[in-house]
This record gives C-alpha cells, structure tokens and sequence, in this order.
C-alpha cells in the first residue's frame, strides 16, 4: 500500500513554516501547522483535503468529523465551518493538501464517465477512505512544485487525475450531483449561494426555497441534510463570522459590527456571538487580536 511519507515530505518541503500557502499549481493550497489550534470558524468552499500528517477536527452544526491520512474530507457547497487542529507538534507537523474542486473539469468527466443517477441527498461536507490511488496522484501533485518547469504541462493531469478518482469512487455520488443543477445538492448549492450574498439581510425561508426550486417543507428537509443547520442557522453562522473579522481585522466595536451584519438588537447580536464562540463579541475580539500580537 503506498505511504503517506512521500506527500508529507512534499507538503513539508514547500510549506516550511505555519500557514497557509497559494503555490504554484491552480487550485491548490497547502497547509502546516506546529500545534493544536482552537476552534475557528471558517468558509469551506468546495474542495477537498488531504491530510499527510496529523489530524483535524471539523463541526458544521450538530456533525464533527475527524479527518487523517487515512482520510480526505470533501465540501461539496460552501459552508461555515468550526475547524481545529487536534494533533500536530513541532516535530511532527500536521500538513494538509487543500485542492478546489473546479466544476467545469468535474462536468466534463461526469458527462464523459456517467453513472447511474443517485438523487439521495447527501451532507456537504464528508469523510472518504484516502486509496493508494488517491494518495500517489496528489503526490505527484505536490511533487511538482520540485520542478516548476513540469507544473503547466503534468499540473492539470494530476489534478484531473484526482477529480476523477473521486468521482468514480465512494464519494462519487455527491460529486456528481454537484455538476447537475437540477439534482437536490445542486438546487441546495443554488440557495446556499443566494444566502451567502444576502446574509446580512431579512432571510425569508419562502424566499429561499423558490430560489432552490423546492417546497417549503422539502427545502427545509434537504438544506438540513446537506448543511447539518436551519437555513437561519446558516445565515446566523455567516453573521457571525463576519462579524468577528469586522472586530478583528477591521477594528470595530461590537455595536457596529452587529449592526454592519444585520442585527438591530445589541443584546441579541451578543446572545448569538457567546453562544457560537463561547465569550461576548468584544472580549472574544480583544483575545483574537491579543492572539496575533
């Protein structure tokens, strides 16, 4: 069975100190951490991540899932997502793969290998089995950050070579349904989208579900079993995490940032805030801001 050494060596050799790094292979991050991380909200978009060392942990409503090298987790919408780092040391790092899952190569395949159609809705954000086949593609991946000169040539085929291996595998039922815009997943991804840019406004389900094309009843069923959340548990998420960058990087005083992410109330903006964070808006600010010093 091929090892995870090889692409953990990789990741490591062009992701020499903590963070996050764009690279030179379209779509592609890659990800180091020293030490076990709080909890911090975040917007998966979709993709997909491999993890070479260590281990994660990520919440989206009442779902947590683990995800190692045995492991790749797959966000097929965009979601607000809760993620810590639960295993990683200075000598053994957690390094992560992150790769975007680009629609217009996933349609090709799908239309090119299709498959018997599943309209079983799925949650947005899934845990897979990392196949030896998977492992030695995003390998070679990463690989080629050792020499440039290959990635404009070999950097689209291994990472086609990736979309179809997903595709074609376990998870390839919620990817598929991910290029079809009349499927479930696709009809939620629409309402998703809309939420997204409208999260600071009046969200009215009647609304949302005609966007999503469904019934009121069938959109609250099926956005509950991609997204683990309410619809107005989604926007609330986005609120505040939003809410939380305005404080932090931006600098505002709690009153405004509730007020810059829609809330009319102080004392509700709070309520919500210590509930998703565990402190209120401006103490949890100043010990982000401390944090970063």
């Amino acid at each position: 069975m091929t090892r995870p050494e090889p692409l953990r060596d990789a990741i490591a050799r062009h992701a020499p100190r903590d963070g996050t790094f764009d690279c030179a292979i379209a779509g592609a991050k890659l990800i180091r951490c020293s030490a076990p991380t709080m909890p911090m909200p975040v917007i998966y978009e979709p993709t997909v991540c491999f993890v070479a060392q260590g281990r994660k942990r990520a919440s989206v409503g009442e779902s947590v899932l683990h995800y190692d090298p045995a492991h790749y987790l797959l966000a097929s919408v965009g979601l607000p997502v809760m993620g810590s780092v639960v295993e990683a040391s200075a000598a053994h790092p957690y390094l992560c793969l992150q790769l975007d899952l680009d629609p217009a190569v996933l349609a090709e395949l799908a239309l090119k290998f299709p498959r018997a159609a599943d309209d079983a809705v799925a949650s947005g954000l899934t845990l897979g089995r990392t196949t030896p086949a998977l492992l030695d593609a995003a390998t070679r991946l990463v690989s080629l950050l050792d020499t440039p000169d290959d990635i404009e040539a070999l950097g689209p085929l291994a990472t086609r070579e990736i979309l179809y291996r997903l595709l074609t595998g376990p998870s390839g039922g919620v990817i598929r349904a991910m290029t079809q815009a009349d499927s479930r997943q696709g009809q939620i991804a629409r309402a998703i989208l809309w939420i997204r840019a409208n999260f600071t406004q009046v969200c009215r389900i009647d609304e949302v579900a005609r966007v999503a094309g469904m019934s009121r009843s069938a959109f609250h069923e099926h956005f509950k079993a991609v997204t683990a959340m309410s619809p107005l548990e989604f926007r609330t998420q986005l609120r505040m995490q939003e809410s939380r960058r305005l404080m932090v990087a931006d600098g505002l005083d709690a009153a405004s940032a509730g007020y810059q992410v829609g809330y009319d109330s102080p004392s509700q903006f709070s309520r919500d805030y210590s509930r998703l964070f565990g402190a209120p808006p401006a103490q949890d600010a100043r010990r982000l801001r401390t944090m970063g010093d």
